[in-house]
């Protein structure tokens, strides 16, 4: 048999696939990493990374090693002995399963791949996906546990959390024995702690369970602020009332809305398998209808405080600064962010709205929305005085709040970053 050149291949090198990678690197693999992208693969050559979790030092220390070796051509996979696939698994716009990236991929690989090596699967899908695409045709070409392995890994990553990735449990399982094997003894090298479980169904399911679980008591804890907002009673202080409990309650916290690659799409995927299963899944889509409806209620709450009135929305020329693009706070993605919604919103009800996001200097185009015309300003005293209304939607700690209370009109404060309470700061 050929001897095979790299350790490891991974196929996607966004948030889950470059950190990865730089995992196996760390521990002497090496990497061959994959993606479509052109000016992504010339970016990482040249030891620049275009994810804010990522050191770059690192980068141009494993390329300079010859660790690490960026590239488009899936050609190179031949030489690779572990296939890890970390691409997105987004929604279509009638929010069903969109696993378009990695039946593509597969298609490519069909005719590269060769004995002796292991697919791993790490995106995130419905329960059957591995064996569905990969098993049912490799089972025909090859004897899987003998002389090909499949394994599903999910990914747990979560871009800007401050908690070294190595220490985060690392759920593994096979389509054999074997293939559990192979997949276990490949993820304990980078990770302190590796999980079997029993079959790839029960790790896919575990993924999804994990974040519907957080989108379920996001849901509700988001349903929890708006009664609490109507009562006149600050549902932060209620949270950090109930939290001295010790057992049977976790908290959450309620937001402006849901976004990243995970918890605003997972539900969905469940959903759609369940309905396949002739299941219904209310709970979940009662959640999800509320965290999807924050947004506007937002919009809403906002034109109450300025105008005092509850017609029809129209903010008449006032002037917005949205602090924060990202879904969440201290990187740079802003897939799925609510921040999106809440400036398409201003604009159709006429406000002039510009940002501000230590991250993004324009707005990135998304499939939902096109708000590269919106400007990014730079958060000087005069510049603050010129708007109307702050809204805090991304709660960033590279921003000075105490400069942005000290010359704005009005904040309202969609993450509760300005803790103490004033008359000009509206918490939503």
């Amino acid at each position: 048999m050929k001897q095979f050149k790299y350790k490891i291949g991974i196929i996607g090198l966004g948030y889950v696939g470059l950190p990865r990678a730089l995992q196996f690197c760390k521990k002497g693999f090496t990497v061959c990493g994959i993606d479509s992208d052109i000016k992504k693969i010339k970016k990482l050559k040249t030891g620049k990374s275009y994810l804010t979790n990522v050191n770059e030092n690192e980068i141009k220390k494993f390329i300079k090693k010859k660790l690490f070796l960026p590239s488009i051509k899936f050609t190179d996979l031949q030489d690779v002995e572990n296939i890890i696939i970390c691409l997105p698994t987004p929604l279509t716009k009638n929010f069903n399963p969109d696993l378009s990236f990695i039946k593509k991929t597969f298609f490519k690989l069909k005719n590269i791949i060769r004995e002796g090596q292991l697919i791993c699967l790490e995106s995130t899908s419905y329960p059957g996906t591995t064996y569905d695409i990969f098993v049912k045709y490799l089972k025909t070409k090859y004897s899987l546990g003998k002389n090909f392995y499949i394994s599903f890994s999910p990914e747990r990553n979560d871009p800007g959390l401050k908690l070294n990735i190595d220490s985060i449990p690392k759920i593994v399982s096979g389509y054999s024995k074997n293939c559990l094997k192979k997949s276990y003894n490949l993820y304990k090298h980078i990770f302190n702690r590796a999980i079997k479980v029993d079959s790839l169904e029960i790790a896919e399911m575990t993924k999804i369970y994990e974040n519907v679980f957080r989108a379920v008591n996001i849901g509700f804890v988001n349903e929890m602020k708006k009664i609490c907002n109507a009562m006149n009673i600050d549902t932060y202080k209620v949270i950090d009332a109930a939290k001295t409990k010790p057992f049977g309650f976790m908290p959450f916290y309620p937001g402006p809305g849901l976004g990243g690659h995970c918890i605003p799409i997972d539900p969905f995927y469940l959903s759609w398998k369940a309905n396949k299963l002739g299941l219904q899944t209310n709970f979940i889509k009662i959640s999800g209808k509320i965290n999807r409806s924050m947004p506007l209620w937002i919009i809403k709450k906002i034109y109450f405080h300025i105008f005092k009135k509850k017609n029809k929305i129209n903010f008449e020329g006032k002037k917005f600064l949205i602090l924060g693009i990202a879904y969440k706070k201290n990187i740079n993605d802003s897939r799925e962010s609510p921040a999106l919604e809440i400036i398409d919103h201003l604009i159709k009800y006429n406000a002039k709205v510009n940002f501000f996001d230590p991250f993004f200097n324009k707005i990135p185009k998304t499939r939902n929305y096109d708000l590269q015309n919106v400007k990014k300003i730079n958060l000087t005293k005069n510049n603050i005085k010129k708007f109307d209304a702050i809204v805090i939607v991304t709660d960033h700690d590279k921003v000075n709040y105490k400069n942005v209370f000290k010359n704005s009109k009005m904040i309202f404060d969609t993450r509760n970053k300005i803790k103490f309470r004033s008359n000009k700061v509206i918490q939503l």
